[in-house]
């Protein structure tokens, strides 16, 4: 087994370990008394030992204790066995079996790893090929439950992470993209630009990321930089354009005076502008150790008076009725 090796996101626990024998899983997308379809490790030190067979399966009260004491680094599967781990979780999605809320709960915990790979693989391709599959199984899950979609929202983090809110952006830019009418096709699009937007943040300083308090001139630089540094990640990758836009030309402003090319209105494109409004709204309805979160409809309408002019007014307007699906959840 390999060492440990600390560097990256989230207070430093990017790590390399294993990653092209192993990937994390965490423990409560497990169906309890369903026996599982691969072998299911868990880390002991430096070491992971096999805790689970293929064949066996855990029970409801197992679950939840380990649930409760499971941080997201602590049970893996063979990269051998990612396809049968996914088509274990896509029965469950498509299973009458469970309540379109608890299909929202095992689909939002089954990628957060996913998410956490995004950014810590040094490998993108692999990270991409690993997130389309996730983005299908969101647009399919919204298709097929019409409450799908609420239930993702509600279950949002409350703390602002890289992981976390890049997962957030692209759930609340699939509801937006959903409400303004776009096809299956888009949708898909759409979430893996989201997913991606932050891409670029690869390249930033740690320090900078996870900075408590404002930053400085040089790091704000530093980090308005990452759209370019995203775009060329992007380009080395078989990916839209419109995804590459996504991640290029969300800190555009509908009025003109964004950054990285100035764009204004038209210039920019849909993608660009939906995850403009949705990267927003997640930083402030959030929780980041130098501001009090605000409730949903605070935020829109702060970005609606205080800040008109920076978003697609109609797309805008439209966000109040993804609004409505978080309250109706």
């Amino acid at each position: 087994m390999q060492s440990v090796g600390k560097k990256g996101f989230k207070n430093g626990t990017m790590r390399n370990m294993d990653s092209s024998i192993f990937f994390k899983v965490r423990i409560n997308t497990l169906i309890p008394g369903k026996p599982v379809t691969f072998d299911l490790y868990v880390r002991v030190g430096q070491q992971n030992i096999m805790y689970l067979r293929n064949g066996d399966y855990l029970t409801k009260e197992k679950v939840s204790h380990l649930s409760l004491k499971d941080s997201g680094s602590h049970f893996y599967v063979r990269q051998s066995d990612r396809k049968s781990y996914r088509d274990y979780l896509h029965e469950q999605l498509n299973s009458d079996q469970f309540t379109a809320f608890q299909k929202a709960q095992i689909l939002r915990e089954s990628s957060l790893t996913i998410m956490e790979e995004l950014f810590e693989n040094p490998d993108v391709s692999v990270a991409l090929e690993n997130s389309r599959p996730l983005v299908k199984e969101f647009v399919e899950l919204m298709d097929s439950e019409p409450t799908a979609m609420a239930h993702l929202i509600s279950l949002s983090g409350h703390d602002f992470y890289t992981y976390n809110h890049s997962l957030d952006v692209a759930i609340y830019s699939l509801g937006l993209a959903d409400t303004l009418g776009f096809n299956k096709k888009e949708l898909e699009e759409m979430g893996l630009g989201a997913l991606f937007h932050d891409i670029g943040k690869r390249q930033v300083s740690l320090d900078i990321l996870t900075k408590k308090g404002p930053l400085t001139d040089e790091e704000w630089a530093q980090m308005q930089r990452h759209p370019q540094c995203g775009l060329i990640i992007l380009n080395d990758q078989n990916v839209s354009d419109a995804v590459k836009a996504a991640c290029f030309e969300h800190h555009e402003s509908f009025a003109g005076n964004g950054y990285p090319q100035q764009l204004s209105a038209a210039e920019i494109h849909p993608f660009g502008r939906i995850v403009a409004i949705t990267d927003t709204y997640d930083a402030m309805t959030t929780q980041r150790s130098y501001n009090v979160p605000l409730n949903p409809v605070d935020a829109v309408t702060m970005m609606k008076e205080k800040l008109a002019g920076r978003y697609d007014p109609e797309m805008l307007k439209a966000m109040y009725s993804v609004l409505f699906k978080l309250k109706a959840a």
